[in-house]
């Protein structure tokens, strides 16, 4: 059976000080798409963009770091309690030299938990409502994922495990094993619950969290199940029943069917 090969350079070019990857590119366009988005949705509701603006400040700041640290801390503390200072630093020092190292490391559920945070400080410090504008948030959210799991494709990783179906790829960055496009099926996921959330919104309009529980069900669902066909991002995972990715979206899941049953109570006071 023949199978598709891929073996495209993540990078789109490079110097001795700095380099571009699909990946950056991808990323960039997912807040690029994102932010359009919210904007429409602004701009119908008559909401001052200068309040977007500012949001997009925060989230990008609480994507950043909440997915840098969530990588750190769930999936790689045994290297980084050693080096707490690549935690926050893109570079190391060895040898006598310094090595620009980047942020390699980015945890979707870490994004997630600081985008929350992000947008419960914002919130306050611009007296919103917290379910007003996550329900809004949460469609671009998944619009963004669709564009990163596609660069996660690009870099070659989270890879799928073995298997013979005809769209099987065989990464050869990593080895010559034939594999689903995990990335592939995530990224078509989010696009998905993207369209499923904007139905949502031009027929409800919610601001009860309606939107924000549906997406948390839906995209950490969608995350759960397609663990089953990933390989493991980490050794330790190996000998867990459930790997590291399901068991950080469970409390997603769980928060996400609280707050559908029982929306109407914290939008009184939200």
């Amino acid at each position: 059976m023949l199978f598709i090969h891929w073996n495209l350079n993540p990078q789109i070019f490079a110097t001795e000080w700095i380099s571009l990857r699909y990946y950056s590119l991808l990323f960039a366009l997912a807040f690029i798409g994102a932010y359009l988005v919210l904007k429409k949705i602004f701009i119908t509701e008559h909401i001052d963009l200068k309040l977007l603006d500012r949001l997009f400040l925060y989230v990008f700041v609480g994507t950043l770091l909440g997915a840098r640290l969530g990588d750190c801390f769930f999936y790689d503390w045994g290297y980084y309690k050693n080096h707490i200072a690549e935690i926050i630093l893109p570079f190391t020092y060895a040898n006598g030299k310094f090595q620009i190292t980047g942020y390699t490391g980015l945890a979707s559920h870490g994004g997630a938990i600081g985008i929350l945070i992000a947008v419960f400080i914002y919130c306050k410090v611009y007296k919103q409502s917290f379910l007003f504008i996550v329900d809004r948030l949460v469609i671009a959210v998944a619009l963004a994922g669709t564009f990163i799991r596609i660069g996660n494709f690009f870099n070659s990783e989270i890879i799928g495990k073995p298997s013979t179906l005809p769209w099987a790829i065989i990464f050869e960055r990593v080895d010559n094993v034939p594999r689903h496009p995990a990335q592939l099926y995530e990224s078509a996921c989010y696009l998905i619950i993207f369209f499923v959330l904007m139905w949502l919104y031009k027929k409800y309009k919610s601001t009860s969290g309606l939107l924000f529980g549906w997406f948390l069900i839906l995209v950490f669902s969608c995350r759960f199940l397609l663990e089953f066909i990933k390989e493991n991002q980490e050794s330790f995972e190996s000998s867990m029943m459930i790997n590291m990715g399901q068991l950080l979206s469970i409390p997603f899941i769980i928060t996400g069917i609280i707050l559908l049953l029982f929306r109407k109570r914290f939008h009184q006071h939200s």
